[in-house]
């Protein structure tokens, strides 16, 4: 069967179109696009891929269908139709809509307003949709104050209206309404209330302001100073509105902007549509991903798919990442000024809105975000395995007295405290960070080994190309130089350096990987330097009490223990001290202490 696969890619045509993998019921798994067909199904079949998921889809495969089209904008709207149509296993899907709130503008005489959750395909005009019913509820309630709406169900025709079919409601007696159904109010009257509507939900409020201002202007030379009044306050609501609007740039108009930010499974796409100076939509989307596929894919196809299900025909799209013309839009790519400080708050929306979805991952499920962390971490550190055990190794001294080194231990981005060690420096005189760092990973890993004990996946060395190379020369004793990766992290820059590699990797000050490594580096440095500081003041103390005559090891250590201090035995009364040690040893003591002042 893989033959005849591989027989039949090779007979695909060069043209653009849109290809189809099926799996051994006939069923499509997976649908893609492609500029030419040819070279990208095979692509598939070529090489091993690093993705397990690829790998598991390509294992499925057993027949290839295609379509051929004249561009590869038709084949992108073409594979998101398709994609909605057979909902392929392999393939993302963008299915967040169905419980979204629409504003819509019934298609009808004497339209009503209200909201919905369904879209109808009856040439209604729906706005939407939002994302928040809250929202919603606030639009309409401003729309129903500014203008006199009906509420009614009634099929107001003609015939029907002119034969008194219906009769006023509750609605016209209170002033809610102008009784259309008995034919008080004029038609054209009423859709001039709807055009300023239609503006209104397009983010254009300047034709419902300039609609008041002139009925405020003819009330008041009429001498109707109440209906002016009216509009008056109609017109400050809207200015109101507008004021509390996100006011972006005067000069932006009818714009689409799409960032995107995505880590090892899931990417966050955030969308602004600009219109008037002033952002009308905001959405985020979280997309889980199904194979490897790169931001620009994700982006494209968040792209058509937004764009359809908003109804947007904006013809600007501002992105984080660079676009050929594609879908007769034109793409940009801002470095500088309005379009950059849009693209900028699009970004920041979008890292919130991930760090918001990863705190109610940790919270709902830990196990998830762990895996997150780690799979990510594979992916930075280019790691052949995810880093589940990790070991980091620090120094510690002053001017090579009281060396001393710790190692630190994290299993699943967790502390694992009862497998910290910590290593009294033996072979090495002198300050030599890297002999030390040397005999430390050496008698480590020499232990392990011989205790057969579970190697780690990676092991972090604080320290720069120096203490990484030593590191390395103790592996080799030990045969495990291709066993264990390794790395070091130099502090000035975060820089992170690989054996044989002179060129440092620099990870995103703010990336997942590099906090954990820092954590790990800091905790190292911590145990360390407690260690040296125990060890520095034992040594302080001890060489405090050897000129007293008549006081041995035992001795020493018992009263270290009572009173920590020197200071605190001098300023321990001659009793207690007799009660610790005896007459004899505590008035030697105390002879000798008030001599040293």
């Amino acid at each position: 069967m893989a033959i005849d696969i591989i027989n039949l890619v090779n007979h695909l045509p060069n043209n653009p179109g849109v290809y189809q993998f099926l799996n051994s019921d006939n069923v499509i798994i997976y649908v893609g696009k492609a500029k030419s067909l040819k070279k990208r199904v095979k692509s598939y079949f070529k090489q091993n891929h690093k993705d397990r998921k690829t790998n598991s889809l390509v294992k499925n495969i057993f027949n290839v269908k295609h379509i051929v089209v004249k561009t590869e904008s038709d084949a992108l709207l073409l594979e998101n139709s398709l994609i909605k149509k057979f909902q392929p296993k392999y393939n993302i899907l963008l299915k967040d809509d169905k419980s979204y709130p629409w504003i819509c503008i019934k298609k009808e005489r004497f339209p009503r307003v209200f909201y919905t959750r369904k879209m109808i395909k009856d040439g209604s005009d729906y706005f939407g949709p939002y994302t928040s019913l809250r929202v919603v509820k606030t639009i309409l309630s401003i729309i129903t104050s500014l203008y006199k709406l009906r509420t009614c169900s009634y099929d107001l025709n003609e015939k029907k209206v002119e034969d008194k079919k219906y009769k006023v409601c509750l609605e016209y007696h209170i002033g809610n309404c102008l009784g259309g159904c008995e034919g008080h109010q004029e038609e054209k009257d009423y859709n001039i209330y709807i055009s300023n509507i239609r503006d209104f939900l397009k983010g254009n409020l300047s034709s419902s302001i300039n609609y008041f201002k002139n009925e405020m202007k003819i009330s008041s030379k009429l001498l109707h100073f109440e209906k002016a009044q009216a509009a008056k306050e109609k017109i400050e609501r809207l200015e109101n509105y507008q004021s509390k609007s996100t006011v972006v740039s005067s000069k932006l108009n009818d714009i689409d902007v799409f960032s995107i930010i995505s880590d090892s499974s899931h990417a966050y796409v955030n969308h602004l549509q600009v219109a008037f100076g002033r952002i009308v939509r905001f959405h985020n989307v979280e997309i889980k991903k199904k194979l490897d596929e790169t931001d620009k894919e994700l982006l494209l196809m968040t792209i058509v798919n937004l764009r359809d299900k908003f109804n947007s025909k904006n013809n600007t799209v501002i992105t984080n990442i660079e676009f050929d013309k594609i879908l007769n839009l034109k793409f940009i790519f801002p470095r500088a000024g309005d379009n950059k400080k849009l693209l900028d708050l699009s970004l920041r929306n979008g890292t919130q809105f991930k760090i918001e979805k990863l705190k109610q991952v940790q919270i709902v499920d830990p196990e998830r975000h762990t895996n997150r962390i780690l799979n990510q971490m594979k992916l930075d550190l280019r790691l052949n395995e995810v880093p589940v055990h990790i070991e980091c190794f620090d120094n510690s001294n002053i001017q090579g007295s009281i060396p001393v080194a710790s190692c630190i231990v994290f299993k699943n981005c967790k502390p694992s405290k009862k497998d910290y060690r910590h290593f009294n420096i033996k072979t090495v005189e002198g300050p030599d960070d890297y002999a030390s760092m040397e005999e430390v990973v050496f008698r480590r890993y020499k232990r392990m080994v011989e205790e057969k004990s579970v190697l780690p996946s990676l092991i972090i060395i604080d320290g720069g190309k120096g203490q990484l190379s030593s590191s390395i020369k103790a592996l080799k004793k030990l045969n495990l130089e291709n066993t264990i990766a390794i790395l070091g992290i130099a502090k000035r820059l975060e820089e992170i350096f690989y054996p044989n590699d002179p060129i440092p990797l620099y990870l995103n000050k703010k990336s997942e990987t590099l906090k954990v490594i820092q954590q790990m580096r800091n905790e190292a440095h911590r145990f360390a330097i407690t260690l040296h500081r125990n060890k520095r003041s034992k040594q302080a103390l001890t060489s405090s009490f050897d000129g007293i005559p008549g006081i041995g090891e035992k001795t020493k250590t018992a009263l270290l223990k009572r009173f920590k201090s020197l200071k605190n035995i001098k300023e321990t009364s001659l009793e207690l001290l007799i009660s610790e040690v005896g007459e004899s040893k505590a008035k030697k003591l105390k002879d000798f202490l008030n001599s040293m002042n």
